[in-house]
């Protein structure tokens, strides 16, 4: 019935932002989400996205990464990047979420400068509002389609892109092809690593397609992702990335992969093109595409 309120919804007035975190439904530009209290944290809360649960906060430890994947893609960049040099990143994250990955390397990159595009603005809003993220210049969270933004960009001004959009169980098609891909490395600076979460199911079909678009772009290639998904034995993630820079075989890398609650294997280049072997590369519809990218380039 209009003009009541609907069990476990929150309504916060418009224009307001909440102050602090509150258990319950929100609703928001794209839909709902749902803030949920960790049962095994007192400081701890899940972010659940249109019934998909997305992200993980702990105020009292930005340091502490739930999800297996966002523990991968730290550890990669970390193996880069070594904190104690304490380098000034430029960090650009495509999807928001809870900012659990933007909080993290705050904390181990003090001096990172780091943008955040968000689709959906009343998210962004209220993420903002129920946790502790950096202020402005040091965090950045900007309200947009992550391809448009990506290609308003200014070349060689991140190091870091790391693609976590999500429509359902895969990333949208438009942030996957070989014509995105260029534009993130246009993008990356020298050096600069493009890394990706791929969800799949089992007969990863579209892991190799991800895999062959990227490794079509960059010529340095790696998959990071445990026994069981690079098997094709179950549904999940493979951390993929990209860069014109080798990988270099880094041992402290592989104990800490090693070491997590799920233990994760490193492919080479050399694994992720055979992996990828045979399948197509993903290009823009046709209509989408400049008439000079319309011929294949080696």
């Amino acid at each position: 019935m209009a003009g009541k309120s609907v069990p476990g919804v929150v309504e916060i007035p418009k224009g307001t932002r909440p102050a602090g975190p509150a258990e319950g439904v929100y609703y928001i530009d794209t839909g709902d989400c749902q803030l949920i209290a960790d049962q095994d944290n007192s400081t701890g809360w899940l972010l659940r996205i249109n019934g998909v649960m997305s992200s993980h906060i702990d105020l009292a430890d930005p340091l502490l990464l739930e999800f297996e994947y966002m523990r991968w893609m730290s550890a990669l960049v970390e193996s880069r990047w070594p904190p104690e040099s304490k380098p000034k990143l430029r960090l650009l994250h495509l999807g928001g979420g809870a900012c659990s990955l933007a909080r993290y390397f705050h904390a181990a990159y003090p001096e990172a400068r780091q943008v955040v595009v968000e689709l959906d603005g009343k998210l962004a809003e209220y993420v903002r509002g129920w946790f502790d993220l950096p202020k402005a210049p040091m965090l950045r969270l900007r309200v947009g389609e992550a391809r448009e933004v990506t290609e308003t960009l200014t070349p060689q001004t991140r190091d870091v892109i790391i693609r976590d959009v999500f429509a359902g169980a895969f990333t949208p098609r438009s942030l996957t092809t070989r014509e995105f891909n260029r534009h993130a490395r246009r993008v990356l600076a020298p050096g600069g690593m493009y890394v990706v979460n791929s969800g799949d199911a089992p007969d990863l079909k579209n892991a190799r397609e991800d895999a062959a678009t990227i490794a079509d772009t960059f010529e340095h290639t790696m998959i990071i992702a445990d026994p069981a998904m690079l098997k094709g034995r179950r549904y999940g993630n493979m951390v993929m990335a990209g860069s014109d820079q080798p990988f270099d075989d880094d041992p402290r890398l592989t104990r800490r992969l090693l070491g997590g609650g799920v233990p994760a294997h490193i492919w080479d280049d050399a694994k992720v093109r055979a992996f990828a072997a045979g399948a197509p590369i993903r290009r823009d519809p046709v209509e989408l595409l400049d008439p000079m990218e319309t011929v294949d380039v080696p």
